[in-house]
């Protein structure tokens, strides 16, 4: 593992990259490196800011130097009228901000994945993060595959009886449309004690979205929580390197969990560390 002190010596760089211009563009679609452009893009998970509104979790991204965001229902309830999501919409495009996709959803039932797929349609949103039961997958593929919409399953590591890791989701999507694939939550994934580059590598054509974190303690554990990334126990320069050597063309989105009610500071410092790396590349 890099050691996250040596790499900030080393580079002179972490949490100024937030502020410095040439690492800010890191955020973009195509970025420039050292090793040439880079095809994915950098954004936020709104569970991260939930105790904020709508409004603040928009402007607080844009501090990161970030514009793409995806939405909890906190921030765009399900239940949303056709006149709330316009204004919700009004407002990313006034800041911005690409809203991309929607969730964490789960779906219990039919009614719920319908629920879900039309939220999706009405906001013009092309994936959905979700947790379809495994008695509703099959009613998932056949939404997906009447609205053209993707379906992004999230793993959330020890403790979920369905989806606690990505071979776990791909043993149940293997053979199902290609639109049904996984957001790759790392920080989950380095919980029970997998490697998070190995996952990427193995299950990277079914990998839509991708939830970037550090988890504490430094050593796998069930109980490690979210922490400023670089403080962690992901190897976190290696996975970085895989995005880039394999032309991942999706998003990064953080999902900063910690300290929910303060969580800027903790975001811009670990964008700043994952942009100070991207620099060096």
């Amino acid at each position: 593992m890099t050691n996250r002190r040596n790499f900030l010596k080393a580079t002179g760089i972490g949490l100024a990259a937030a502020a410095v211009p040439g690492l800010a563009n890191a955020s973009r679609s195509v970025s420039e490196g050292k090793k040439g452009k880079f095809s994915f893009q950098l954004g936020v998970a709104s569970y991260t800011l939930r105790k904020f509104s709508t409004e603040q979790a928009l402007d607080m991204t844009l501090r990161c130097g970030v514009n793409r965001i995806t939405f909890k229902s906190m921030h765009l309830p399900l239940d949303s009228g056709a006149s709330t999501i316009k204004s919700t919409l009004a407002l990313c495009k006034k800041k911005g901000v690409t809203l991309y996709g929607a969730g964490v959803i789960t779906m219990k039932t039919k009614e719920d994945a319908d629920q879900a797929f039309e939220y999706a349609k009405a906001a013009g949103l092309d994936m959905i993060i979700g947790v379809p039961r495994p008695p509703v997958l099959e009613y998932v593929e056949k939404l997906v595959k009447e609205n053209d919409i993707k379906m992004a399953i999230h793993n959330h590591g020890p403790g979920d009886d369905f989806y606690p890791s990505a071979k776990s989701i791909n043993d149940k999507i293997k053979n199902m449309d290609k639109r049904m694939g996984m957001c790759l939550d790392i920080g989950h994934t380095q919980r029970i004690d997998h490697d998070p580059t190995q996952d990427l590598k193995d299950y990277f054509d079914r990998i839509f979205d991708i939830h970037i974190k550090d988890v504490y303690p430094t050593e796998a554990h069930p109980e490690g929580t979210t922490c400023i990334m670089g403080r962690g126990n992901i190897e976190l320069v290696k996975f970085l390197k895989t995005v880039i050597d394999l032309d991942y063309k999706g998003t990064l989105a953080l999902e900063y969990e910690a300290e929910s009610d303060a969580p800027l500071p903790g975001m811009m410092e670990s964008f700043g560390y994952v942009k100070g790396i991207l620099a060096t590349m």
